[in-house]
């Protein structure tokens, strides 16, 4: 009998242990995660996300509207649409201060439908533009 309490024991011990471990893993994640704050995103020196090809073909277009400043849908081709979102006033100064800067969707669609996360940022100080895949946390110079 003290075999089989011995063993349970030696089992129950360990799966607290293990508990106890992912714990800590998860709650070293998750304060991770949480104080990270906005302004602490990464400007890439060039464009290397899966992502690149559709922004770089996206600013072609966008540079051929001549990178209208009014928000609002734009005509696309084959039927669709993209949205210019106007001035991107660069709040949590990730990219250069004192700058102009305006925001494009980078994927087109259906007039009027829900926008995606990728993002040009033009800055018209410099004519540099950024790709951004997920909404202002990254920047990928283009």
């Amino acid at each position: 009998m003290s075999e089989k309490v011995s063993e349970k024991n030696r089992i129950v011990s360990g799966l607290v242990s293990l508990l106890v471990a992912l714990s800590a893993m998860v709650g070293f994640v998750a304060v991770d995660v949480s104080v990270a704050p906005a302004s602490e995103a990464t400007v890439y020196s060039s464009c290397t996300h899966s992502g690149c090809a559709e922004a770089y073909s996206s600013r072609s277009i966008w540079s051929s509207k001549g990178y209208p400043s009014s928000r609002g849908w734009y005509s696309w081709p084959n039927g669709q649409c993209n949205f210019a979102g106007g001035t991107h006033y660069n709040n949590e100064g990730q990219l250069p201060a004192g700058h102009s800067y305006l925001e494009f969707d980078v994927t087109p669609r259906a007039c009027g439908a829900a926008r995606q996360s990728y993002r040009l940022i033009l800055d018209r100080t410099t004519g540099v533009t950024y790709f951004s895949p997920n909404h202002y946390d990254d920047f990928y110079r283009m």
